[in-house]
């Protein structure tokens, strides 16, 4: 018995290698076959973040004349990790995930699964997992989501002229979904830019602990209007905080994709990331026999960082010139983010802080990051290390820091 039950383990094993070994430029040795490419989303379309990558992913798997293959609606859990395996089981030889709870399935399967690369967005682990085909992505989108604030600054300095409001009253609101370091480099960016042209205003975030929840949203951003927001904006992944602007005439800049179509009253302008630079760099490193980067952060110049068409009919008057000149200036390195002249914690300057780069479960703080005058975002890694509450920023309820 015990001899039968060795040889079952050991057939498992052997089918297990054989199912994961692929041939990363052939799909499985098939030479009349596309390569495959997998992408496994937490959600489906109707999700803006989702969306966001399955467009891009179209686009580059066209553009590579490869074979693109997508699941939705898989969660952060083992449903990951199956999804994976099973992606390789239909000869997908590069694999992509987009949220970041995904990460410890991905790189459970990367490990089962040597010669299949995967490739996991907004993750933190993979500089420190010694995985040779474990990659993670993100990009520099706190530039975007600057730009985005300054349009939001320059709407309010508009409507403070209008008299609609006293300056001391410019107030905006923002749905975040986590206390994530992603989401607080999203949402301090977001505010360091609108302050940049309306020195007087300041921010609510109310936090609803999900990715996804079109009610919960919409409620947050009911209630921050409530509460005398001027303006709203949102980490959140469906058009629950957008509908609710739209439905109050409260201006609102969104995330992931123009909402122009459904808020044409409202919308002002999106950032989001252009994930299809690097769908593209991964399949051509793979079909070329290059390696693919560890760590990999898109930019401006990449493309992989971007803004929507502005809705000029809500926007300030000169938003789109405002905008353009900040980007040259941010591509030149002559502005930077997170630069301490801009913000106060506590009401003093930052001079050193010590950030979670290498990612352990206590979080603890590693590495030196305030260096030539700003806090270097995506330098030490691609995923956001920014975490501070900073000076001009409140919480709405209970953020569970």
């Amino acid at each position: 018995m015990k001899r039968l039950i060795s040889l079952v383990l050991a057939l498992t094993m052997v089918l297990t290698f054989a199912a994961c070994k692929k041939d990363p430029t052939q799909n499985g040795g098939k030479d009349d076959e596309k390569m495959k490419v997998g992408l496994i989303c937490l959600h489906d379309e109707n999700s803006t973040y989702d969306k966001n990558f399955i467009d891009a992913f179209k686009v580059a798997c066209a553009e590579a004349d490869v074979e693109a293959v997508i699941v939705t609606n898989k969660a952060e859990s083992g449903e990951c990790k199956e999804a994976a395996l099973d992606l390789v089981d239909q000869g997908c030889t590069l694999i992509f995930a987009d949220s970041f709870g995904h990460e410890p399935y991905m790189l459970e399967a990367a490990k089962e699964c040597p010669d299949v690369h995967f490739c996991h967005a907004t993750g933190t682990n993979a500089h420190t997992a010694n995985q040779p085909n474990f990659h993670n992505a993100f990009a520099a989108i706190y530039e975007g989501r600057y730009l985005a604030g300054i349009a939001a600054g320059m709407k309010l300095n508009e409507m403070i002229e209008a008299g609609k409001f006293k300056a001391s009253e410019a107030k905006m609101g923002y749905v975040g979904a986590y206390t994530y370091a992603e989401v607080i480099s999203g949402y301090t960016s977001f505010y360091l830019g609108a302050k940049s042209v309306c020195p007087t205003v300041t921010m609510e975030v109310k936090f609803t602990g999900s990715w996804y929840n079109e009610t919960l949203e919409k409620e947050v951003a009911q209630a921050l209007i409530g509460r005398g927001c001027k303006l709203i904006s949102q980490h959140a992944d469906s058009m629950g905080a957008p509908t609710a602007c739209e439905d109050a005439g409260v201006p609102n800049v969104s995330y992931n994709g123009s909402t122009l179509t459904a808020c044409p009253n409202t919308f002002i302008v999106s950032s989001r990331i252009d994930w299809a630079p690097y769908y593209l760099y991964c399949i051509n490193a793979l079909k070329n026999g290059e390696k693919i980067d560890t760590d990999w952060t898109g930019t401006l110049e990449t493309g992989s960082v971007v803004l929507t068409e502005i809705n000029e009919k809500v926007a300030a008057k000169g938003t789109v010139e405002k905008i353009d000149a900040v980007k040259a200036d941010l591509k030149a390195g002559k502005i930077h983010v997170f630069a301490t002249d801009a913000f106060t914690v506590k009401g003093k300057k930052l001079t050193s802080y010590m950030a979670d780069i290498d990612s352990d479960p206590n979080y603890t703080p590693d590495t030196e990051v305030i260096k030539d005058g700003y806090f270097q975002e995506s330098v030490y890694r691609s995923a956001p290390a920014f975490d501070l509450q900073i000076d001009g920023i409140t919480f709405v309820g209970d953020p569970k820091f």
